[in-house]
């Protein structure tokens, strides 16, 4: 079982959006589908799904063209898709019935759904009266009600707090340690790095950056210095030619060409009795991916209308 992503494109009134989309899921797991605001994020996945016409490419789940109308899959979209004027418990069961369950199988899925999601206090509610956060909430409950196979997360943590974040990351993982497929895309870098192996990278709807994240990393090797001490140290550094990214109360960051460069600092800084408090030499986050290969030509607000509506 796998999803295969072949030269997906697609352009709204002459501004292209995503342009030749290409990946691979060959086993269970969480793909980062990662990329600035109007990257082509959505518009891919609303592609991969088939609630977008695609200019050209081919979308293919257990070998065959994917059709959502077939597959039990779970899909959580970033502008959220409760109907405000409704019972959320009506809604729930609106929902199940889409998938083709029962009754009966509807109301032990959704039972365990919102006793997991702790939400049972919401059932008769209508939806416009829940806070934003469980909204979020009961709409990830509709996401995995008939435990589907795939699911496709967009911006799952935006706008919640701490505690519910957790959850919704426990969830994940529980749903991770089942087997399934889940392509997650969010700008909490920190959190992509605590699920996925694989990502792609989208910017000004192109693919810039894809493959195994770890790889990835280590074709960097360790760059990145971060030192804190005692005493000013920053002649030294800049003896041993190393540039400084950022100087703040809680250490210097570095950027360094090898690491010999980071040791030949750590031996003078020793030499001269300087207490080191912290040396730590690492290879790149994907914070500082992401940046590098986005950062430097940020899409217009315009250009995110075009491309995203």
């Amino acid at each position: 079982m796998s999803l295969t992503v072949q030269n997906l494109s697609k352009s709204f009134n002459g501004h292209v959006a995503v342009k030749d989309l290409s990946f691979e899921l060959t086993k269970p797991g969480v793909f980062a589908f990662l990329g600035t605001n109007g990257a082509g994020k959505s518009t891919s996945i609303r592609m991969i799904l088939n609630m977008l016409k695609k200019d050209s490419g081919t979308v293919l789940w257990k070998g065959r063209e994917l059709n959502v109308l077939e597959e039990n899959i779970g899909y959580l979209s970033e502008e959220r898709g409760l109907y405000p004027k409704y019972n959320v418990l009506e809604q729930m069961y609106y929902f199940a019935s889409l998938k083709g369950l029962k009754k009966s199988e509807a109301k032990q899925s959704i039972d365990y759904l919102f006793d997991r999601l702790k939400i049972n206090e919401y059932r008769k509610k209508n939806a416009e009266q829940l806070s934003k956060g469980n909204q979020q909430k009961v709409q990830l409950a509709a996401a995995l009600i008939g435990n589907p196979e795939m699911l496709i997360l967009d911006e799952p943590l935006s706008g919640l707090d701490p505690v519910n974040a957790d959850l919704f990351k426990d969830i994940i993982r529980e749903q991770r340690d089942l087997g399934k497929y889940i392509i997650m895309s969010s700008h909490q870098m920190q959190t992509i790095e605590e699920f996925c192996e694989d990502l792609v990278l989208l910017h000004r709807g192109e693919v810039v950056l894809q493959g195994n994240l770890n790889e990835i990393k280590k074709s960097y090797g360790r760059v990145n210095l971060s030192v804190k001490a005692d005493s000013e140290f920053l002649d030294i550094a800049e003896e041993c030619g190393l540039t400084v990214v950022q100087h703040t109360p809680n250490g210097t960051d570095f950027k360094v060409n090898n690491e010999a460069q980071a040791q030949e600092l750590l031996k003078k800084m020793l030499e001269k009795n300087i207490n080191v408090v912290t040396f730590d030499l690492r290879e790149p986050s994907l914070h500082e991916l992401f940046v590098e290969k986005c950062g430097g030509d940020a899409v217009t607000e315009s250009e995110v209308g075009a491309n995203e509506n």
